[in-house]
């Protein structure tokens, strides 16, 4: 089962490089043009998402995955590179799964605290969040370097890396794993939700009043812009929110389960194991869910995104 599974899982790597960097570059590039009819507060925090999903990708998919398939015996295999690669997709992660929380943090100020929207959406405090989370993610994995050992010593040359067996038993690397995993993904999570939950209950009651207030004045229908571009918010919002979670959660559960359970992954039987994978699967598909809502949700961003790709064919012409 574990040979069929590999077999799936190299073309499922595969498949994912071959959209995710492609996808994730033209993201950023359309966004940062600033054409797609975002404030630029907005746009900041969405290029900043591209790309970390774009270095997940490259660390995860490519330096890992990928060269784990292809390229064994390179010089990415020694153990340095190896804690060096793990260290950098463990950062990149962080930033990614972050930077999803500050723009659901940044819908909610814009939508439903119009007082403090003129302090904090704007390009300078998106900018000091941004740099701010990048610094705390890049200090909280140095650990990395020293829970990482050789998994295996060929003629006295040190290749790949493993975590250390204590890393499951001591208390003090317990409580970091733990505190590892409620500052990514569970803190988040709960995060993502209570923004949701506030920003949707505001767009729904100021709906409600404008709808009371537009029947009263007239009998017309017509649309109203600024409910129809809270509308569109909120399902951008709800999108990108639910996407992280669904994706996200596989690998909550295996957390929870080898923490509850005190089971060495190393040890899993092959239906864990599988089930341990699938859940890294994910992470990486989410990487390259956004720019595909971002065409669903804003059809600003669709049009300029099928002029980029039209352009090399129509220059072929």
């Amino acid at each position: 089962m574990l040979e069929l599974f590999s077999i799936v899982d190299k073309v499922y790597y595969i498949t994912i490089a071959a959209v995710g960097i492609p996808v994730n570059t033209l993201s950023i590039v359309i966004l940062s043009l600033g054409k797609c009819g975002l404030s630029r507060c907005t746009t900041h925090y969405l290029v900043a998402m591209a790309t970390a999903d774009l270095m997940v990708i490259i660390t995860d998919v490519i330096l890992y995955q990928l060269n784990h398939y292809f390229y064994q015996g390179s010089f990415l295999h020694l153990t340095p590179a190896c804690i060096v690669i793990d260290f950098l997709l463990f950062v990149s992660s962080d930033c990614s799964v972050w930077f999803t929380v500050t723009f659901s943090a940044d819908r909610f100020v814009t939508i439903c605290c119009r007082k403090l929207k003129l302090k904090y959406c704007t390009v300078k405090t998106a900018a000091v969040i941004l740099s701010t989370a990048c610094t705390v993610f890049f200090l909280k994995n140095v650990p990395i370097f020293i829970i990482r050992e050789t998994k295996i010593v060929v003629d006295n040359v040190h290749w790949s890396c493993q975590m250390k067996p204590s890393y499951y038993t001591e208390v003090g690397w317990v409580v970091y794993d733990w505190f590892d995993k409620v500052l990514t993904p569970l803190l988040p999570f709960i995060l993502v939700l209570l923004f949701n939950a506030l920003t949707v209950r505001s767009i729904l009651i100021v709906n409600r009043i404008r709808r009371g207030l537009r029947s009263q004045n007239t009998e017309e229908k017509h649309s109203d812009p600024e409910m129809e571009s809270r509308r569109k918010s909120m399902i951008l919002l709800f999108a990108i929110s639910s996407s992280f979670i669904l994706l996200w959660s596989p690998y909550v559960i295996n957390f929870l389960y080898y923490r509850i359970a005190a089971i060495d992954p190393r040890f899993y039987n092959d239906s864990l194991h599988i089930f341990e994978r699938v859940g890294y699967m994910l992470l990486s598909l989410n990487c390259c869910t956004n720019a595909f809502i971002y065409g669903v949700t804003q059809s600003k961003f669709r049009k300029q995104f099928i002029r980029f790709v039209k352009y090399p064919l129509a220059s072929i012409k």
